[in-house]
């Protein structure tokens, strides 16, 4: 609380280090200032400044004559995991949308791919692999892939000269005398800030700060390091830590952990290492490396502004400007790596992929196209404020998007077998004897193409379309009541219900095409008896409340995936989902089931087209906008309901609760 306090005193907007640095080079040359203002045209990614950000004369030339006019930005995932829609929004933000803020021309734009691969033991090939396809899937293209990894050597050999100038030491501190160091720092600079003697109120302990090692000798510290190098020293034995500012109000300046010993082969570096570079080492120097210009994070990163900073003075490199940005969150979704991580691991979930997850393989498999995402992020563009995003706003997207470019097809999620009594009566009266009409795929595009439907003595309907008993309100089929028949145009009239128990087994229509026939107020839609066997899944959100709290194991919803595992489909798609076009990497075959729902073929899908075998599944991506009609509910479905309403109602209250709590007590529960 106090160190947020302490940002918010230093945070000011201001014009950007950028324009600072071509202010600077304008007192010894006018034409390097003049190339950096064309280049740049706007001050939207200003942030915070510091001292050490301010690059000298002679690295700005050194940088300016690197890039001349170029203006380059980073992507730099870990490769621990699969990327999600946050990372969505970074891609969007760093291959575009920071250079329309900055007023970039797009020929002086660049964007490098970076693997962050600094922690061997949390990546993974798989990982890596599908980071490229996903950012290769979303349609952009870096200037280069690049990994973290492969300036192991140059990582090290900074750390020696950090050695050499008295600014890093190796440090054989336990982890729980450091946790006992920053304790007493941070004291120390809480009591400076509310103006009383830190000397009274937390006491120096000689053996904590500054510690048995922090002014040891470059020459031990060389000595250690290499041994260190070596493999010559246990796990958890040594680090090397950065001698940087035990008085700061910012933690993050007490001495961080710039290497540990790791006996886990890399999987890009291979076996040569025994000890990795932390994060806060790495990132920035990689920047300064690869001569980005920007280096765009999330705002929790605002507080590593000062190490970023330091550790690039303190080498004398080029520091690259840093803009921080609010991150993304969305309704009834976690993007926390290390939950969905668990999300997956403990099975709620079918794995990274799941349709229900947020990751971009996921939604993929959903039915997300590249575009829907891509304009989702575009739409929400990129600001410093924390916000919370409506999931209504993606599926809004979804359905602008697919409702243009979806192909149309008939099918039953809950079919209801209808007997047509007289239909070989009406087939005679039909125009040429025929009961097949031709179907444009889309009402709106015509591009798309046609296909037919034939109307058989036996077709299906969906349950939601039918209610044994009718009511003012309800346009569907009901006892001694007509509808119309999609595509075909009579009326549908139910004369009979056949029931086993109480489940309905069959309907006894027959169809009233008569001149004089009552218009229906509704027409539904229907699939014939040769109609293709499917499952569709229907997802809903995967927890129970819009913010998912600490507790978020207990808000996973039990009904984020309902099954329909006797669903049909009209035969017109049998080509278009066939096996042979589904791909995990790719977005597979999307259809709108009219009157249901847009729906999109899943990666779990057999089905042969020619011999007409094998298994053929749909999952729902989103519903339609409106949906005309809804299925009775059971007795015992309005209790569940009641009940899973209940229960979020109640997992909403003890959130509402837990707000309430005083900062200050928060980790007295």
């Amino acid at each position: 609380l106090l160190y947020a306090a302490y940002c918010n005193l230093c945070l000011r907007v201001t014009l950007n280090t950028h324009k600072a640095q071509a202010k600077t080079m304008t007192a010894k040359d006018n034409k390097p200032a003049a190339a950096a203002e064309t280049t740049v045209t706007s001050n939207a990614l200003a942030a915070r400044e510091l001292e050490w950000a301010v690059n000298p004369p002679c690295l700005l030339e050194e940088h300016r004559k690197a890039n001349g006019s170029i203006i380059r930005t980073r992507f730099p995932p870990e490769p621990n995991g699969y990327l999600h829609i946050g990372h969505a929004k970074s891609m969007n933000f760093n291959f575009s949308l920071a250079f329309e803020k900055l007023g970039v021309a797009p020929e002086n734009r660049r964007t490098i791919f970076r693997y962050d691969d600094t922690n061997p033991e949390a990546e993974t090939e798989e990982y890596i692999d599908s980071l490229r396809r996903d950012l290769e899937w979303l349609g952009w293209t870096p200037e280069c892939t690049t990994h973290s990894s492969d300036n192991f050597q140059a990582l090290y050999d900074l750390a020696v000269q950090l050695i050499k100038k008295g600014l890093a030491y190796v440090c054989d501190m336990t982890k729980d005398e450091m946790v006992a160091q920053r304790d007493l720092a941070k004291r120390r600079s809480n009591a400076r800030h509310v103006g009383k003697d830190p000397d009274a109120e937390a006491p120096l302990d000689p053996a904590l700060l500054p510690g048995r090692n922090r002014d040891t000798s470059a020459e031990r510290n060389l000595r250690l390091f290499e041994n260190m190098r070596m493999g010559m020293y246990d796990e958890g034995t040594y680090t090397l830590r950065l001698k940087m500012d035990f008085e700061s109000a910012n933690p993050n300046m007490y001495d961080l952990v710039a290497y540990r010993i790791k006996y886990a082969p890399h999987p890009h570096a291979g076996k040569g290492w025994c000890i990795y570079p932390a994060y806060d080492w790495t990132h920035g120097i990689c920047d300064s490396l690869e001569r980005i210009d920007y280096s765009c994070c999330t705002l929790e990163f605002e507080t590593r502004r000062e190490p970023y900073y330091w550790i690039l003075w303190a080498l004398d490199m080029y520091r690259p400007n840093v803009y921080e940005m609010s991150r993304l969150n969305i309704e009834y979704t976690v993007l926390s790596k290390r939950r969905l991580i668990k999300l997956v691991d403990k099975n709620h979930v079918r794995g990274w992929d799941d349709p229900r997850m947020p990751t971009i393989s996921g939604l993929r498999r959903r039915g997300y196209t590249k575009d829907i995402l891509n304009n989702f992020c575009n739409d929400l563009g990129a600001t410093r404020a924390e916000n919370l995003i409506e999931i209504e706003k993606l599926y809004h997207t979804a359905r602008l998007n697919l409702g243009a470019t979806s192909r149309r097809a008939m099918a039953a999620l809950d079919p209801i077998k209808v007997m047509i009594t007289n239909f070989e009566e009406e087939k005679t009266k039909a125009r040429d004897g025929s009961m097949t009409f031709e179907v444009q795929n889309s009402p709106t595009d015509e591009s798309l193409g046609s296909h037919t439907v034939t109307l058989t003595s036996t077709i299906y309907i969906d349950s939601s379309d039918f209610r044994l008993v009718d009511s003012s309100v309800y346009y569907g089929l009901a006892p001694s009541k007509a509808v119309g028949i999609k595509y075909h145009g009579g009326n549908l009239f139910c004369d009979e219900v056949v029931k086993n128990g109480d489940k309905i087994v069959e309907l006894k229509c027959h169809i009233d095409n008569s001149e004089g026939r009552k218009k229906p107020i509704s027409f539904i839609t229907w699939v014939a008896s040769d109609a293709i066997p499917c499952e569709v899944r229907v997802y809903g959100h995967i927890f129970t409340v819009k913010e998912p709290t600490d507790r978020w194991e207990e808000e996973i919803s039990p009904d984020s995936e309902l099954i329909h595992a006797k669903a049909l489909v009209d035969p017109s798609v049998r080509e278009v989902v066939d096996k042979k076009y589904v791909n995990k990497w790719h977005s597979n075959c999307a259809l709108q089931f009219e009157r249901i729902g847009y729906f999109v073929v899943d990666t779990d899908t057999k089905f042969d087209s020619k011999s007409n075998t094998g298994d053929l599944v749909f999952n729902r991506t989103v519903s339609l906008k409106e949906e005309v009609f809804k299925k009775e509910l059971t007795a015992e479905e309005i209790a569940a309901m009641n009940q899973r309403k209940a229960k979020a109602k109640k997992a909403n209250a003890e959130k509402e609760e837990r707000m309430k709590i005083d900062p200050m007590d928060f980790f007295k529960l």
